[in-house]
């Protein structure tokens, strides 16, 4: 069944999916070329930034779409790029050791509305459509995250305006829909139907009839853990959500993960037989461990939304995430190809990861689950549970 499902999804990804390295033709024009070129008066273009809180997705995708750009040779940097920066720290680094003469990551053209600090969404929209009025020295924004690229939306033209990490743009209603983002200045990477396919072959794999879920109870909560794709397949498939709601916006980092490890903590007395792990702030590279070990713990079969880097912290399984140069390549392509004179509007938008499995197989011993042969053939990705021993989940990981 595992074999037949996968074998579903390459042929439906390669009807759907362009190459990372073509665009396609808009009404029988040739595509834009990625080929750098300076501004109309022989100046570099000028890049501006917002994220939409603290989150270590957002630093990771600017990083690789940074990388992006200097294999199409629209910059070169003096040192390797750091890992393990805030997107405010990388955007700076960035405006100080990129080079070339094609770019400029302006260094106070970075936004921020706090930590996800909902209060202060309005005043930064605000702050960045005075800026474009005013001094019009921006000529393309990349938006970090959900929160982002709404704001961004809401702002509107002129600025093209490049969205990445989010989880799903057309349900934050960030973009219209896969082939169309709705404004002219306006391009998102859509992946449809992805966390469909992770839910589909999670039950595939461990036939639960209920599951357990935790988000925010709040419009972005709800996207962020795609709630809508749950709810579809647990129609299609008949089981039953049980969820867990923990409050991650405009508060602390270290409360959101203390809400979040509550939350799993709850869930294993509830009576589910599964748990889907969705993106949430408390759900971290710090607190992950604790959350697979409660999980684990409870003996209960758990799967990633996030990727393999949660299964090799101790969650079950995941589809594991094409190399992130990819993203990155995807992204610097359509920033380059707009810089050439595209409109984003006009540029593709979808993109579809390989389906790749991701397997803990120490985590599958820890909880008594036997994979079936299948996926043991079909997994990618095998990890063991790394050396760690939890003894207070309520205080480890914050």
């Amino acid at each position: 069944m595992i074999a037949r499902f996968l074998t579903a999804w390459l042929v439906t990804a390669s009807l759907l999916v362009w190459p990372a390295t073509a665009a396609p033709a808009v009404d029988g024009v040739a595509p834009y070329p990625t080929t750098p070129i300076h501004r109309p008066d022989g100046s570099p273009w000028r890049l501006g930034y917002l994220e939409s809180g603290d989150y270590a997705e957002y630093p990771r995708t600017l990083r690789v779409i940074a990388q992006g750009l200097q294999r199409l040779g629209w910059l070169a940097l003096d040192t390797e790029i750091p890992t393990d920066m805030s997107g405010q720290a990388l955007w700076h680094w960035l405006g100080q050791h990129a080079r070339g003469g094609y770019l400029v990551f302006v260094d106070d053209a970075w936004w921020q509305p706090g930590d996800f600090d909902a209060q202060q969404r309005e005043s930064v929209r605000n702050a960045i459509t005075r800026r474009i009025a005013e001094r019009g020295d921006i000529d393309l924004m990349l938006a970090m995250g959900t929160w982002a690229g709404q704001d961004m939306r809401a702002i509107g033209p002129p600025v093209p305006t490049v969205v990445g990490s989010t989880s799903d743009p057309i349900a934050a209603g960030i973009i219209d829909s896969v082939q169309d983002s709705g404004r002219d200045n306006l391009h998102a990477r859509v992946e449809p139907e992805r966390y469909q396919r992770q839910l589909r072959l999670f039950h595939d794999i461990v036939p639960f009839r209920h599951l357990g879920i935790v988000y925010e109870d709040s419009p972005a909560g709800r996207t962020y853990a795609a709630l809508d794709a749950v709810e579809q397949v647990s129609r299609e498939l008949g089981f039953e959500i049980i969820p867990c709601h923990a409050a991650s916006s405009s508060i602390p980092t270290a409360a959101a993960t203390a809400n979040a490890i509550d939350c799993y903590t709850q869930l294993t007395r509830q009576g589910v037989d599964a748990v889907y792990v969705t993106t949430h702030r408390g759900v971290t590279k710090d607190s992950i461990r604790t959350i697979a070990d409660i999980l684990n713990r409870a003996q209960l079969p758990s799967f990633s939304m996030g990727g393999s880097e949660e299964v090799a912290q101790g969650i079950l399984l995941s589809l594991a995430k094409a190399d992130m140069s990819y993203v990155g390549q995807f992204h610097a392509e359509t920033i380059a190809r707009i810089l050439n004179g595209a409109v984003p509007r006009a540029l593709v938008q979808l993109w579809v990861d390989p389906p790749k499995i991701a397997l803990n197989l120490g985590t599958a011993r820890r909880i008594g689950f036997n994979p079936p042969v299948d996926i043991l053939l079909a997994a990618d990705e095998v990890y063991e549970s790394p050396e760690w021993q939890i003894t207070d989940p309520h205080t480890t990981g914050h």
